[in-house]
């Protein structure tokens, strides 16, 4: 069997620095057509005052710090993170507002926060439902919370050639080999919108496609290494990592030969979830003087 896709000593090895997520978010952009700068284009999903108490969850290194202060110098920034290698390269790790802990058991008070941010990390939590509640318990009544992440469908053409090297190398019935998953789909913008509606009034989802172009394999390979940590968890006990690679290259240097490139198609995109703030603002007004008239 493999491993849980969650697998927490393969989470804790991929995100002990930034070093990883760096460089797949470098490839992203290197290869991404068109070209998105995604935390900025994610952060549009808000309607901003400009003032607001911020809670990062998942900080990282602080790829969203760094467009929220460029944007808005006045707000108040606060990041949570359990690795503290990615903490200590964070830009804000001297002003003493960053914090060493756990989704489930945020260290703050009840009501504390007009903006919510989980990027990219809720589906890295077994308990995703605790950690939401979690954060509905520390956002304002009119706060927002926003969660960037994947669609289920996102990167098809790449889950059909790993399983086609599954089924060249395994000794397991052919028709048992189903299209990887990848641990974003544990909370997806899918199952993502499901999640948040249980918990808030009204969930808005914004998505963006983009697609990888790569002209050789060697780049298409160094790309998917990246995600080695991530999509190895999915291999059965009798196909390695190593084997896949090497049927990859020979998959993926024909469909250069033949096509000119190898294109995967991504789909990313942001959930926005509130009880009364943010897109639900208006509505709510209007609502309530259509009720008292």
């Amino acid at each position: 069997m493999s491993l849980p896709l969650n697998d927490p000593k393969r989470f804790k090895r991929f995100y002990a620095t930034s070093q990883r997520i760096r460089e797949l978010n470098e490839a992203r952009e290197r290869f991404s057509h068109p070209h998105i700068d995604f935390p900025k284009w994610a952060l549009e999903g808000i309607q901003w005052r400009g003032d607001e108490r911020i809670l990062d969850i998942g900080c990282g290194y602080g790829a969203y710090y760094e467009r929220l202060i460029e944007r808005h110098p006045d707000i108040q920034y606060f990041g949570i993170d359990l690795s503290e290698g990615m903490l200590r390269q964070h830009p804000a790790y001297e002003t003493g507002r960053l914090a060493f802990g756990e989704a489930t058991q945020l260290p703050f008070a009840n009501e504390t926060f007009d903006v919510v941010m989980a990027n990219n990390m809720l589906y890295h939590i077994p308990d995703v439902e605790a950690a939401i509640r979690e954060v509905k318990r520390v956002i304002k009544p009119d706060g927002v919370m926003m969660a960037a992440t994947h669609s289920i469908q996102t990167m098809p053409e790449l889950r059909m050639l790993i399983r086609r090297a599954i089924i060249i190398l395994t000794r397991a019935n052919p028709s048992s080999v189903r299209p990887p998953m990848t641990v974003s789909d544990l909370f997806s913008l899918e199952t993502g919108t499901r999640f948040l509606s249980r918990y808030f009034y009204g969930v808005c989802r914004f998505e963006i496609p983009t697609t990888l172009v790569f002209h050789n394999e060697n780049d298409f390979l160094g790309y998917l290494d990246n995600l080695r940590d991530l999509l190895e968890l999915y291999l059965p006990p009798d196909v390695t990592w190593e084997g896949v690679q090497e049927v990859l290259r020979e998959q993926v240097a024909q469909f250069i030969h033949q096509l000119g490139d190898m294109q995967v198609s991504r789909l990313a995109g942001v959930l926005i979830a509130t009880n009364r703030g943010g897109f639900l603002r208006d509505f709510m007004r209007v609502r309530a003087e259509s009720d008292q008239s």
